[in-house]
């Protein structure tokens, strides 16, 4: 295995990996596109793509389209043809064509005896009544707010029609989405499906806006990666790709070359932090794991080895001579002395998690390329002096920042993660809600550092952690559902571990 992970376009060109675009960037490939005499094969398989999601949300019934005077709107053209063509009964609403291709795919629907009618809050009230499937081709990833009130009033007119039972299929975003941020700054449309084009965009993978797109489906297109890969912002992996990364233990390993894992943590109060860390270690696959603490912990697991010190001043230099381990975790529930024993262990330059308590501003710059930082946004925030909101309403630009003030590499855990490191960015797969519970960060950097411990570098090991634990998650919450504590998703460790070694072997 290589000892640098790629950069992010080198993963987009060769891994099948999912690229993560901002308007600008997919705004750029599509001028790409049309340069090239492409552009209208794409909005035909876009079109088409959309037309196959709402065939499977309302298999019958009469489907409404709304097609806005842009692109967004050309897709939704395309749509109808197809839907017609197939004999459903379908009625378009749509406003004066403004993009060429638009006024193209009017007149070709036009052939085929659909005649769009004009859009106006009315019709669409009217139209809506009865229908099947609405279809938000009103505004794409172009958009910026504020909304025009004419638009206000049509979104206000969709989002009326689903509350009386009418789904809503958006086109690449919700109307009235800015693609960009994670968060709603103004009305928009909620969809229950969105069919997304070329790419992921941040809204709909964060926060408040993510939560307006419902389902979500990416449909590539047909267009070479090596046009994409440079616009891209992020990188979504596939579970293939963080399969094949995983250590695979010879059969010849014992517990010495299995991976030694030292924990740090533990104070008055939340002794059981560092436990959570080793249990994740251990399930990991950590040969030896380690509690040090100055706190009396728990033994919850016999597994574990633990040592209490008198003193962090007295423990750390005995630490350092008696031979030091593959991984460190520190921080978890530390206490007050986490930033001086954190920039001691950087300096010893062993395979380091930091987390909790060891995420402390005056320790920016000290981070090495063998260490992964794991902020929640609330930490992150302090981190950055910003409002938690900033962290949140951005998450892709938070991380970046936390890379390039902390050094090697930086986990924004969240629902999903964002992990950094100085050649790209990715957002992680998968989760549960029900994770959202005490503990899991701490199950999460003891899951880190048993990567590391077995070899992988900081970047992969941050990677395949963050996906190991979200896919822990998810199985824990087919047994227990929404109330899961740290611990479920720890015992389902090795099920996800053999879920994804299967998509990556």
């Amino acid at each position: 295995m290589p000892a640098d992970l790629p950069a992010l376009d080198t993963l987009l060109l060769r891994s099948g990996s999912e690229a993560v675009l901002l308007p600008d960037g997919a705004g750029r490939v599509d001028a790409r596109l049309d340069r090239a005499g492409l552009l209208d094969l794409t909005m035909e398989e876009a079109g088409r793509a959309v037309a196959t999601a709402a065939q499977r949300l309302a298999p019958s019934g009469r489907v409404v389209l709304l097609a806005g005077g842009g692109a967004n709107g050309g897709d939704a053209l395309v749509a109808a043809r197809h839907l017609s063509v197939a004999g459903r009964d379908v009625q378009v609403l749509a406003a004066p064509a403004t993009h060429p291709l638009t006024r193209l795919n009017r007149r070709r629907l036009k052939a085929v005896g659909v005649s769009p009618q004009v859009l106006s809050p009315a019709r669409l009230r009217a139209g809506a009544r009865g229908a099947a499937l609405l279809v938000d081709g009103l505004l794409g990833t172009g958009f910026r707010a504020p909304l025009r009130p004419s638009m206000e009033a049509l979104i206000a007119e969709v989002n009326a029609a689903r509350a009386q039972g009418a789904p809503v299929l958006a086109i690449d975003v919700p109307s009235g989405l800015e693609a960009g941020p994670a968060r709603a700054a103004g009305p928009a449309v909620q969809a229950d499906a969105t069919v997304t084009l070329m790419g992921w965009k941040p809204a709909l993978l964060f926060g408040e806006a993510a939560t307006r797109a419902g389902a979500v489906d990416l449909t590539p297109l047909s267009v070479p990666r090596a046009w994409v890969a440079p616009e891209a912002v992020a990188a979504r992996l596939p579970d293939a790709l963080i399969g094949f990364w995983l250590p695979e233990r010879p059969a010849d390993a014992h517990k010495g070359t299995a991976g030694r894992v030292w924990v740090l943590g533990g104070h008055p109060g939340t002794a059981g932090a560092p436990v959570l860390a080793g249990v994740g270690a251990l399930r990991t696959g950590a040969g030896l794991v380690t509690l040090h603490s100055l706190a009396e912990l728990p033994l919850l697991h016999p597994e574990l080895m633990v040592r209490r010190h008198p003193s962090w001043p007295e423990a750390l230099p005995a630490l350092a001579a008696s031979g030091l381990p593959d991984a460190l975790a520190v921080g978890m529930g530390l206490g007050p002395e986490a930033a001086e024993v954190a920039r001691a262990v950087l300096a010893w330059k062993v395979p380091t998690v930091l987390d909790a308590d060891a995420l402390q501003p005056d320790l920016a710059g000290a981070g090495h390329d063998r260490c992964v930082w794991t902020p929640h946004p609330g930490e992150a925030a302090r981190l950055l002096d910003v409002p938690t909101a900033q962290v949140t309403g951005d998450p892709l630009v938070s991380a970046r920042a936390l890379q390039a003030q902390m050094g090697g590499v930086v986990v924004l855990k969240g629902g999903p993660s964002v992990v950094a490191w100085s050649g790209g960015l990715v957002v992680a797969r998968g989760g549960h809600p029900g994770m959202a519970t005490a503990g899991m960060g701490d199950t999460l950097a003891g899951v880190i550092a048993a990567l590391l411990g077995q070899g992988l570098d900081a970047a992969r090991a941050a990677l395949c952690a963050v996906r190991l634990h979200a896919r822990a998650g998810e199985r824990a919450a087919a047994r227990h559902h929404y109330g899961l504590v740290a611990g479920d998703v720890a015992e389902e460790l090795g099920g996800a571990w053999l879920d994804l070694r299967a998509t990556g072997r």
